[in-house]
């Protein structure tokens, strides 16, 4: 219909907005919404712009030059159906302002979330020490890291077999992780690098060790017969022979000396590189009581653990879980045994058919010196090795020292004293002579012939 001069809709409860169409009929003179529903923005061009409020009353919704400024909300309303369809400036406007603050926020954590990556590639970034020639890298280690390659657990941490691609094996220790936020190492580069340059018979050779951020792999030559522990508490405990158990004493104690007083720098508390030692170091049973009040070690906390092992080989028991809750070897043997050197048959290894008893009595006599409270009381390892080194001679009644005493089958508990002779020292005769020889005291007559002399 374009030819249409006067248009009346008023008072047929119409609502919706004025369609913008019916400005563009100029033949159009005059009109009438009233009383009805309509709402939004009365269109303003063509013919609407002379028309008058009273055109439009009884639209409580509609607005625009006649009847007052919209509410918000309606004019937008207005302009985007007046439009061609399309959004608002205002609102376009907006959400062009959204997207750049998505675009940003986005980019932003992309960046961030790079950089962590980033910091963690880098901190996982292993670095290979080595100190000879190796044919394997860090990726072969790593490769070794698995449940089925465990060979020892201790409390510094874990040891796995690892099979190099050159068909050599190694022992991997996987040290304990380091406290977050703290130094990297705390000195431990320079202890590793002087232990990599360590060449002693009686310590397992550090091959190198591979590092990151996070924790240490220690690689050393493999022993294929296990640690002391393995072989001693194990099932083969009982062909471990007494005159191997004193080859290994010895053999342990002057590896652990050469740490203590000839390698340069010293190494202190550094048990876990003997050969017969590895896993001991900071392992509950081997701790020296003083650590318990001082949180600190040294050398004769060393000592401590050495004696702690020389118990094992004489009773062929583990340092704890054997002996009721709180009690480890080391009170075990003092209890049933005074200490008295002589009572050691009440604690020997049953699984020992015969031995030559003051050899016993020698070796028990001195892990007794490790074992004292006081760490001033203990002996240095290199008093240690002199000590052991110097078997006393083997009582009268034993002829010519090749004679041992057999067991018959008794247990722990055996109560078969040992063979006494004029020769014999007092109880407790030996041990107090060590420590008046310590305070370089003098005593009025010289002690006693002892099985013992030091």
């Amino acid at each position: 219909m374009r030819i249409l001069n006067y248009l009346n809709l008023s008072k047929n409860h119409l609502d919706g907005e004025i369609p913008p169409s019916i400005s563009t009929m100029q033949s159009l003179t005059a009109v009438d919404f009233s009383y009805n529903n309509l709402s939004g923005l009365v269109p303003g061009t063509g013919q609407f712009s002379y028309f008058n409020a009273t055109s439009f009353v009884g639209n409580p919704n509609l607005c625009g030059p006649y009847l007052g400024p919209c509410r918000p909300g309606i004019a937008d309303a207005g302009h985007t159906n007046h439009g061609h369809g399309g959004l608002s400036s205002t609102i376009k406007l907006l959400i062009v302002l959204g997207l750049l603050l998505c675009s940003i926020i986005f980019a932003t954590a992309a960046i961030l979330k790079a950089r962590s990556l980033k910091k963690a590639s880098d901190a996982r970034m292993w670095k290979l020490t080595a100190f000879q020639r190796l044919d394997f890298t860090c990726d072969d280690v790593l490769d070794s890291l698995k449940e089925e390659n465990i060979i020892g657990k201790g409390g510094a941490g874990t040891v796995y077999k690892g099979s190099m691609p050159n068909g050599d094996h190694v022992a991997v220790k996987r040290l304990s992780a380091m406290v977050r936020g703290s130094s990297h190492d705390h000195g431990f580069s320079a202890e590793i690098q002087t232990l990599g340059r360590i060449r002693h018979r009686h310590i397992v050779r550090l091959l190198g060790f591979c590092s990151n951020n996070e924790t240490n792999l220690l690689v050393y030559e493999y022993m294929p017969n296990g640690s002391l522990g393995e072989l001693l508490h194990g099932k083969k405990g009982e062909h471990l022979h007494w005159d191997t158990r004193y080859k290994i004493a010895i053999e342990a104690a002057k590896g652990l000396c050469y740490l203590h007083h000839d390698c340069s720098p010293l190494i202190l508390h550094d048990t876990g590189a003997s050969e017969c030692m590895s896993a001991i170091a900071g392992s509950y049973g081997y701790i020296a009581p003083e650590y318990a009040y001082t949180l600190k070690v040294d050398e004769k906390s060393d000592v401590y653990s050495f004696g702690v092992v020389l118990l094992e080989l004489v009773t062929g028991r583990k340092p704890v879980g054997e002996f009721g809750d709180g009690v480890d070897i080391v009170q075990w043997v003092k209890m049933m045994t005074g200490p008295n050197k002589e009572q050691v048959m009440k604690i020997l290894d049953p699984r020992l058919s015969t031995v030559p008893v003051h050899e016993v009595m020698h070796v028990f006599y001195v892990a007794l010196l490790c074992t004292e409270e006081h760490s001033v009381q203990r002996p240095t390892m290199r008093e240690v090795v002199q000590i052991l080194s110097e078997l006393p001679k083997p009582a009268a009644n034993q002829g010519d020292g090749e004679e041992e005493l057999p067991l018959s089958g008794e247990g722990p508990e055996s109560n078969t004293p040992a063979p006494t002779s004029s020769t014999d020292a007092p109880t407790g005769d030996a041990k107090d002579h060590h420590h008046q020889q310590q305070q370089h005291t003098s005593s009025e007559s010289s002690p006693p012939p002892d099985l013992i002399s030091i």
